[in-house]
């Protein structure tokens, strides 16, 4: 691989990243436009609001020096209209770009080829497959419900070093200190969903949205699943519903009072068990353009999610206490029937936040 094409390659990248969580249903591209002479002459990532993406920003931002010069694109470039504006690769034609490098092809139908195809006709050059597994890791939420239809589940759970949760009474006590919270509240920022069950909704009455300062604006829509519809009219949800997106997702009949409160009520079916189908969530919020759900649920709810299947990308947070004397077991408690049945997850990644540790995990299979 030419070490210049990653390069600038990595920087569309970076670019892309800042936008994971923000885009709505249209995934964060990230494309840099270089001059023959090897100057960066223009950058940007798609918007907040989805539009303009991240082609249009660069190209604007280089103007006639985009004229010879090479773009590189974390994302085959859009072949399809919508909102303002020409289609991307249409976008590239014009301003006279020379050759553009793609990280990786647009699974999104309405594309899927067509835009690198377009390119190729109008005699730009292309080079495909720049850096693109760190691009497919990047674009996974928008990957898998374009394929899928669900997005990306990422479990988030805090543990003592023996592996429990929270103490046996269920105070959930913070296990983790401000470093490792603070970080916390950016992988709200970074995800488009956030889902608890109704007991943690009870046990502990969060407000589940992102407090970094600067960063309030990027709260991310909020859901509980709720079977029964136990969630109280003074919970901080419900009393934030009209500030922050607030969805329960139940299987009774009723909820008025909430819906007059401001959150949205979804009934669904019940499963054989008479609980919510993690799947007719999953479907759900794919169907609302949601590509990125972080789970904060505790063990059981990610449990749930471990057994079906779900489960992408594991955050594990890990304070060095324990909590042997009175506590409830995390993660490690889940029980599969046969070995070959326990989901596979590769440790992507370690770091430290002052004594905590924070392990990323990214399913395998």
């Amino acid at each position: 691989m030419d070490q210049l094409d990653e390069r600038h390659m990595r920087h569309a990248l970076t670019l892309a990243a800042r936008g994971l969580g923000r885009t709505g249903r249209v995934p964060s591209v990230g494309c840099v436009i270089v001059a023959p002479d090897g100057r960066v002459v223009g950058r940007g990532r798609t918007d907040d609001r989805g539009r303009p993406h991240g082609e249009a920003v660069a190209l604007a931002q280089a103007g006639a020096f985009a004229k010879g010069a090479t773009a590189y694109v974390t994302l085959e470039p859009c072949a399809h209209l919508g909102g303002n504006g020409p289609p991307c690769a249409d976008a590239l034609i014009a301003s006279g770009i020379h050759r553009v490098v793609v990280a990786m092809a647009d699974p999104d139908p309405r594309t899927n080829g067509q835009g690198i195809a377009r390119l190729r006709a109008a005699g730009i050059s292309i080079t495909e497959g720049v850096l693109r597994r760190e691009a497919e890791a990047l674009n996974r939420g928008f990957v898998l419900r374009m394929t899928e239809n669900r997005p990306l589940v990422t479990l988030k759970l805090a543990q003592s070093a023996d592996g429990f949760t929270a103490r046996a009474l269920g105070d959930s006590p913070w296990i983790t200190g401000e470093e490792a919270r603070r970080f916390g509240q950016l992988l709200r920022a970074q995800h488009d969903a956030i889902l608890i069950g109704i007991e943690t909704a009870l046990a502990d009455d969060p407000e589940l949205t992102c407090r970094i300062p600067g960063l309030e604006k990027y709260s991310p829509l909020r859901i509980v699943l709720d079977s029964r519809l136990r969630l109280g009219h003074r919970s901080k949800l419900v009393q934030t519903a009209r500030q922050t997106p607030t969805m329960i997702c139940t299987t009774r009949e009723g909820g008025d009072a909430l819906r007059a409160a401001g959150v949205e009520v979804v009934r669904m079916p019940p499963d054989a068990a008479g609980h919510i189908a993690l799947r007719d969530v999953l479907q759900t919020l794919a169907g609302r353009g949601i590509n990125r759900l972080l789970v904060e649920g505790g063990a059981t709810l990610a449990n749930a999610f471990l057994k079906s299947g779900f489960a992408d990308r594991l955050e594990m947070f890990t304070a060095p206490m324990s909590l042997a004397n009175g506590g409830r077991c995390g993660a490690g408690a889940l029980t599969v029937g046969k070995l070959h049945e326990a989901p596979n997850f590769m440790r992507v990644s370690t770091r430290s936040f002052g004594a905590d540790r924070l392990e990323s995990f990214a399913a395998t299979s």
